[in-house]
């Protein structure tokens, strides 16, 4: 019989079959477009994250290769000085805001309760409404530019050429706006990541047995919290600015040119770590599984991980060396960057070593992460050179910062990335991609990506400056503009093929076993994809690698309803049980509120007053939301 505390039945004495039946039927999504729409479930919602960020880099990527065509020789005629504007300010904003930071957060997502042994995620109905401001945001970029009204001040909006004097139209206030959309979806992950990695561990998930990938994605959850009101407070302004008529950034009524670059750089740099240290995470997963042992120095690691993301709040100036600042503060920030080379290269080291004292099986995410480590490195060693201020003064604004920035961010985040989708692609869809096919998918990838960016450098030594829609045959940029545009067919071919291989595994694929990888972390005790209550019984972990350690008789908690949706709410320091918590079921109202706030957020680009009327629908959405649906809470 099912044990009962209160008249509620409880999974304590009930049997396995019995015990998957009832909670099936309890945390089932409805099936249809209703249950669709109004679902909570992370998995379902994390996934839909994982395609949108990957259907707007294949939109980034078309853009770069019109970019491409064009640069390939000199004063072509194949694109307009104004639609060059928007494609390359289009694709910035696309790769930052709707492609780098949410498919980071939409990975953790999904693997991060699976992780900590959780049935879900803090506060899912705040998931949910994430994901559909997340998608209206980028919806409204990509059609303002279909229309011909995108941005084109770059996905950094300089003021004054963002300004009301210099950029007339909505062209820029589409941008500021958008920038809202997609900060408001992050801040919402973040919160949810960091309640659910303190407070929603399984038992016995001390501080110090956490996974590595989770340690990078709390970090990386507080520096989105702590970065991210920096550039809404920053866009806010600016579409005030230019659409009430205050003068932040108007010095003639006493504003500041240079206040925006403050705050966009605030938030802009550690919007670097927030891409980097989720991959450093997928990293530390994959060379741990497949070295068959766990990462060298972990309390380093998780130090490093920690000192990157209080370090990364210091950088923002070197961004800003030739703006005219004092020599003292450029002497502080040229220090600080080059100091958070070292926990990098602390991390670049453990990785070695254990790749040296364990037996390396070569899969395809095991290549991938090889080739971050050589990318990364050279994008590393850029970036001390890029920090010395005198350097800096002579190769600012050229193809040189080009070629570093994809090398820290596209070596360092999507080769990571890459690795990650083949690691965990059992576990998101119960099939596994093709190995031949990863190997020539990650050769050509890597040949594509050093091809095409690293001769950007000797462009930018030969001083081809950034933003520019031609050049003159005279100058000496022609021949490496053409290698460097062949050389992105190889890339854009390795990403075809990519994609080729994800949609006809995911239909097709060999059928994943429960743990395909011999790996050791939870999110494998469980079958492969998971059930929508993720764990029949929760598991209880006494050691770092919990599913190779007690592989056997892996130890679970009990006493949780199986009546409604409950969770185990635990100690933040040492899982221990708190309390049972009730969790969201599927609701409707996330939409209605996005919706709402997507209605009061664009038809605010045109009249301040909707701010005003907009209010109504968003505060009837809330109501909703939030109005008691009569299921009394547990009290035994």
């Amino acid at each position: 019989m099912t044990r009962t505390d209160g008249n509620h039945p409880r999974d304590t004495a009930l049997g396995a079959t019995e015990l998957e039946r009832r909670l099936g039927s309890v945390w089932a999504t409805q099936p249809g477009w209703w249950g669709a729409l109004s679902t909570v479930d992370h998995k379902i919602i994390g996934r839909r994250y994982i395609t949108t960020a990957f259907v707007f880099l294949v939109l980034g990527g078309v853009l770069s290769i019109l970019m491409r065509l064009q640069l390939a020789q000199p004063e072509a005629r194949f694109i307009g000085p104004d639609r060059y504007n928007q494609i390359f300010s289009v694709h910035g904003t696309n790769m930052m805001f709707l492609f780098a930071v949410p498919v980071m957060q939409a990975m953790a997502i999904y693997l991060v309760p699976l992780m900590v042994g959780t049935r879900n995620i803090a506060f899912p109905r705040l998931n949910a409404f994430s994901y559909w401001m997340y998608l209206a945001g980028g919806l409204l970029l990509w059609i303002a530019f279909v229309v011909d009204t995108g941005p084109d001040i770059g996905w950094f909006a300089y003021v004054p050429l963002s300004g009301p004097q210099y950029a007339a139209g909505k062209r820029a206030d589409i941008w500021a706006q958008m920038i809202t959309f997609t900060e408001v979806s992050a801040l919402a992950v973040a919160v949810e990541i960091v309640v659910t990695v303190f407070k929603q561990r399984a038992p016995g998930m001390s501080l110090d047995r956490i996974p590595l990938f989770v340690w990078s994605m709390l970090v990386t959850s507080f520096l989105v919290i702590l970065a991210m009101p920096a550039i809404m407070i920053a866009s806010t302004a600016l579409i005030l600015d230019r659409l009430v008529g205050t003068h932040f950034f108007n010095p003639a009524a006493g504003g500041d040119v240079l206040l925006w670059q403050h705050l966009f750089w605030f938030f802009g740099h550690p919007e670097v770590y927030i891409i980097f240290l989720p991959a450093v995470g997928m990293v530390s997963t994959i060379v741990a599984t497949f070295t068959r042992r766990p990462v060298f120095g972990y309390l380093g690691m998780v130090m490093a991980l920690i000192a990157t993301g209080v370090l990364a709040f210091g950088l923002w100036v070197h961004h800003m060396f030739v703006a005219g600042l004092p020599r003292l503060g450029e002497s502080f920030f040229t220090a600080s960057s080059m100091a958070i080379a070292v926990p990098a290269g602390l991390q670049i080291f453990c990785w070695l070593a254990t790749m040296w004292a364990g037996r390396p099986i070569f899969k395809t995410p095991f290549l991938f992460v090889i080739g971050f480590m050589v990318i990364f490195v050279i994008g590393g060693l850029t970036g001390v050179m890029v920090a010395s201020v005198p350097f800096d003064t002579q190769v600012h604004d050229t193809y040189f910062v080009v070629a570093h920035f994809h090398y820290v961010l596209v070596g360092g985040a999507v080769f990571p990335l890459l690795g990650a989708i083949y690691y965990w692609f059992p576990k998101l869809t119960g099939r596994m991609m093709s190995e031949p096919l990863g190997r020539w998918v990650f050769g050509l990838i890597f040949a594509g990506f050093n091809l095409t960016f690293f001769p950007m450098h000797v462009l930018g030594l030969r001083g081809m400056p950034r933003r520019v829609y031609t050049y003159q045959p005279e100058m000496p940029w022609s021949g490496l503009n053409m290698f460097i545009s062949l050389s992105a067919i190889i890339l854009a071919a390795g990403f075809l093929l990519f994609f080729i291989d994800a949609l006809r595994s995911a239909r097709s694929g060999p059928i994943a076993s429960g743990n395909p990888w011999g790996a050791t972390t939870l999110e494998w005790a469980t079958t492969s994809p998971p059930p929508s209550y993720n764990f029949a019984r929760l598991p209880a972990v006494s050691s770092l690698e919990p599913v190779s350690d007690q592989s056997d008789a892996l130890a679970v908690a009990s006493g949780l309803r199986v009546d409604r949706r409950e969770l185990l709410v635990s100690s933040v320091v040492e899982a221990l049980p708190q309390a049972r918590e009730s969790s969201s079921g599927d609701s409707i109202w996330p939409l209605w509120a996005a919706l709402a706030t997507t209605v009061t957020l664009i038809w605010s680009i045109f009249t301040p007053w909707a701010v005003v009327w907009g209010s109504i629908p968003i505060a009837i959405a809330l109501v909703g939301w939030f109005w008691p649906k009569g299921v009394p809470e547990d009290e035994s």
